[in-house]
């Protein structure tokens, strides 16, 4: 049971950094219940690892957890083929059943990072929404109108600029919704571009004889660009399964405006804290460097532990402060004949597809012996010894095929 008496500190607690809260009244109510509340959760499996963006809801979801609240954490398996239209300016392409598997694998392994396992029912949404007939979609949509769907923002954005929105788009926040009445959700969190599908979902739970769920929205968090919401689309992504060093050196990346948002909804600083942080950054009373490598050593030990937290902040300090070429790096072999570098960095490099490779050599992210390649259908020969440098992070030892 979770304690009644508790329900006022509980609310203090968790509307802290939210931005909506559909409503306060109904939270509290429930809260004083003195139940475990379902809080649920849906990701869709779209890419294969989740980013530190997820970890903002996560951790909010943990905090539910240590007040002895359930989490559902609801693997999109079926939603993810549809696509999730939310900020987007034209429709996503669906992805394969193949995709979405491979995708959905790591997905709850990832998740236990932040959430507590004990506390958490893993479920995925083709258990329901596969089965269901045409009949039962026809009952579904019948729900909401097409006026209300073009409320959304981003739809009627489309809608007046005459950009196409198919009937799929419109069948994703149903899909979504329906989900809440499956597992019979108390609370919906999600970020903020979710507020209107978790809305659709109390509709959805009223129209099924349920209580409405509460919908809590929490922000966005901008990449290490600091302009673009943090999404593998754009590249500007942090994950959770990156190594340290690199963990650590795209934190270190991230624009100094971003350091107290970061700290306030990625760590225990407390609210006031991160402002009086952002203060002294802007006062120029310290160095933001200082703050954003207490910020960056937090954020990695929490998902590397303290001893590789630590081993990554030294090798920044020698690699990058002191502008050294670190000690220990992998070899790659060079063949006799000579190799594209487009192809030496996806073969040997671990760059993740040929077109990314290109983008890097392309931008003068790719360099041997501090030459900079900036043709991409240049090709690396074995007399090209030396150090291989990929983008700011990596880097390799060339060697020549024996």
């Amino acid at each position: 049971m979770v304690a009644s008496e508790n329900s006022a500190e509980q609310l203090k607690a968790l509307l802290a950094n939210t931005v909506y809260l559909v409503t306060e009244e109904e939270l509290k109510h429930k809260l004083s219940e003195g139940r475990p509340l379902r809080i649920k959760l849906g990701v869709d499996p779209s890419i294969a690892d989740l980013h530190l963006g997820h970890a903002v809801v996560l951790r909010k979801l943990r905090q539910f957890q240590e007040f002895g609240h359930e989490v559902v954490l609801i693997i999109g398996d079926f939603t993810a083929r549809i696509g999730d239209p939310s900020g987007r300016s034209k429709t996503r392409p669906m992805l394969t059943k193949n995709d979405v598997e491979e995708n959905a694998r790591s997905y709850s392994t990832q998740a236990f990072k932040i959430l507590d396992e004990r506390l958490t029912e893993v479920k995925f949404n083709s258990e329901w929404l596969g089965k269901l007939s045409f009949e039962d979609v026809i009952r579904i949509s019948s729900c909401y109108t097409v006026a209300r769907m073009l409320e959304r923002d981003d739809f009627e954005t489309r809608y007046r600029q005459n950009e196409p929105i198919s009937i799929s788009e419109f069948l994703y926040p149903l899909a979504q919704a329906y989900d809440s009445v499956c597992v019979k959700a108390d609370v919906e969190i999600g970020g903020d571009d979710q507020y209107f599908n978790m809305l659709v979902g109390r509709r959805l739970q009223q129209e099924n004889g349920q209580k409405p769920q509460i919908v809590m929205t929490l922000p966005l968090l901008e990449g290490t660009d600091g302009k673009m919401k943090m999404s593998k689309s754009f590249g500007n992504y942090i994950a959770f399964e990156d190594k340290p060093r690199d963990m650590y050196g795209k934190l270190m990346s991230l624009p100094d405006q971003l350091i107290a948002k970061y700290m306030r909804l990625l760590t225990d600083i407390g609210k006031e804290e991160a402002k009086d942080t952002e203060s002294l950054i802007e006062s120029g009373k310290t160095n933001p460097r200082d703050i954003k490598m207490k910020l960056a050593f937090s954020i990695t030990r929490y998902f590397h532990g303290t001893e590789k937290a630590e081993e990554a902040e030294r090798y920044f300090t020698r690699v990058f402060q002191k502008k050294r070429v670190p000690e220990d790096m992998p070899e790659v072999v060079i063949p006799s004949n000579g190799i594209g570098v487009v192809e030496l960095l996806h073969e040997q490099c671990g760059v993740a597809s040929r077109s990314e490779a290109k983008r890097l050599v392309i931008g003068g992210g790719v360099s041997v012996d501090g030459r900079v390649i900036e043709d991409f259908r240049s090709i690396v020969r074995p007399e090209d010894q030396g150090v291989l440098k990929i983008g700011k992070r990596r880097f390799f030892r060339l060697r020549r095929e024996v």
